[in-house]
């Protein structure tokens, strides 16, 4: 990432961020403001995206609009992991290349992304489009001593990094590295891969080692550094992942180049089933790291595709459940917590629906010009009644979200603010035929005009709700019509008919539902 110096954009900046490394919540100073690099650990794609993988990107995406409303260029990646033993051992099992398995699963996640408005993402690497990178982030830690070659294998030797275990408070002897044949090559139980030895059949690259391909450690620090920098800003990720994965990183890249690798650690808290939270209310949370990825919500508890679960509840209101806790909190999961979310949304929705009615303005588009940044956002609400406690709330929410982007608290002032705003039109009498240009409405336009600066922040409302989460009988007709045509396709395709098939495949496309044919049947998901 190209950067420059200059000062920080915004001088009247408070915003404070927990780091993991320091256990701290220190000052948010960039190291080359105003950009900001942001590195987010991406998916292993091997399979269907579950709600656990969108728990980093819709806090990262919010992270990010944020930092950019504060004055900052920020600049976020998150990396696709394209190859690995799952991905191979799925390539077994479905008979498949595994590109064709990455390909595939890759655009499953991108899909949903899009669906809970994961929009802010500038780069996403592939680690199989930085092979050269990788091999010679590993051949300069061979260089330095800090790594070494055993029969077409290369294993980082933690005793060689004073500094190992800086970030998660381990020692090495804490480190379990990779079992089976490899553990026989180590010098010591805690080294890990940065290059494995290709088995008969397996897909593989060429190397200085011979045949194989990279460890999962080394893909994270090869494509960060290609992409911002050998140091860069915030690095986040899920608590499960601050041990080994990052701490391997972390060992990796500041042995290589003699320097720290970020300057912030972000970890937000995992996804667990558990009791509903609050909507609205305050962090969900306290357990430890352990016990949060002991409880988290993966493939191994029975976590599924996630697809299915928008088409029940909308992607706008699983995002708004994702943030309604600070970032650090544990998120407890069940669909009773998703109903309740869908309750409180309503709330939002209907007096939306009466501000368009009075004023002619839609909240979802563009038609209330909401200032892009705190400082243009800045106001003076006179000797206005409303506007005064709109100030106020304006207020709250940026000091939330400068105290280590409290989300959770930020949802809270938002509620506050909706019932302000209802008892606002109770009280003037505000209707539909309503003068738009009497004082009421005009103060009425500048408060939602403020309450969608903030909103774009979370990154909600920004299109007219979606149907769903409410009428389950009419998804499950939705989804046995579509089943129905996905069959009738079939029958044709079988009998040599693929004019028809075509048709209803193109037919459906048109109306927003794309068919995913796979070796183990055909599904749908809402494009």
């Amino acid at each position: 990432m190209h950067c420059r110096t200059s000062t920080v954009p915004n001088p009247d900046s408070k915003l404070r961020i927990y780091n993991t490394l320091t256990k701290t919540k220190e000052d948010f100073q960039p190291l080359n403001p105003p950009q900001v690099g942001i590195y987010l650990c991406g998916p292993t794609v091997y399979a269907e995206s579950h709600i656990g993988h969108m728990v980093g990107p819709v806090i990262f995406d919010t992270i990010k609009r944020y930092l950019r409303y504060s004055g900052y260029e920020p600049t976020w990646v998150v990396n696709i992991t394209d190859v690995d033993d799952k991905l191979i051992n799925k390539s077994r099992e479905r008979g498949l290349p595994v590109s064709q398995i990455a390909t595939e699963m890759t655009a499953d996640y991108l899909a949903n992304l899009r669906e809970l408005g994961v929009n802010q993402i500038d780069y996403m690497p592939r680690a199989t489009d930085h092979m050269a990178n990788i091999i010679a982030f590993i051949e300069n830690l061979v260089d330095k001593g800090f790594a070494y070659a055993v029969e077409g294998d290369v294993f980082f030797d933690v005793a060689k990094d004073s500094s190992y275990g800086q970030l998660s408070n381990r020692n090495v002897d804490d480190q379990q590295g990779e079992g089976g044949g490899a553990a026989a090559k180590k010098r010591s139980a805690g080294d890990f891969a940065l290059w494995k030895s290709a088995k008969p059949g397996e897909i593989s690259w060429d190397s200085p080692w011979g045949k194989g391909r990279p460890g999962w450690h080394i893909e994270c620090s090869a494509m960060s550094r290609e992409i911002l920098g050998e140091t860069f800003d915030i690095h986040g990720g899920g608590l499960d992942l601050m041990f080994p994965h990052h701490e391997n990183e972390l060992a990796q890249s500041s042995c290589c180049h003699g320097k720290p690798m970020v300057k912030y650690w972000m970890h937000n808290g995992l996804m667990r089933a558990g009791a509903k939270g609050k909507v609205g209310g305050k962090s969900d949370r306290e357990s430890t790291p352990e016990e949060e990825a002991e409880g988290k919500i993966s493939r191994s508890k029975g976590a599924g595709g996630l697809s299915t679960l928008i088409r029940r509840h909308t992607g706008t209101r699983i995002r708004f459940f994702l943030l309604r806790t600070h970032y650090r909190s544990t998120i407890l999961f069940n669909e009773e917590g998703l109903e309740e979310a869908g309750v409180a949304l309503e709330g939002f929705y209907r007096l939306f629906d009466r501000f368009e009615e009075i004023s002619k303005l839609s909240f979802y588009d563009d038609s209330l010009k909401p200032a892009r940044t705190r400082k243009d956002g800045e106001f003076d609400p006179g000797d206005d009644a409303l506007l005064k406690q709109v100030d106020e709330f304006r207020g709250k929410f940026i000091t939330a979200m400068d105290d280590d982007l409290n989300t959770g608290l930020g949802v809270s002032v938002l509620f506050d603010w909706l019932r302000t705003m209802n008892r606002y039109l109770d009280e003037s009498k505000l209707g539909p035929g309503a003068d738009v240009t009497s004082t009421e409405v005009q103060s009425l336009i500048v408060a939602m005009r403020k309450m969608k600066e903030l909103t774009n922040i979370l990154g909600l409302f920004t299109k007219v709700p979606a149907s769903g989460g409410g009428d389950e009988a009419a998804q499950e007709l939705l989804d046995k019509t579509v089943h129905l045509l996905i069959d009738l396709r079939k029958e044709a395709r079988e009998r040599k008919d693929y004019a028809t098939g075509d048709a209803i495949r193109n037919r459906l496309t048109e109306i927003g539902i794309s068919l995913l044919d796979k070796k183990e049947g055909t599904t749908w998901e809402t494009s």
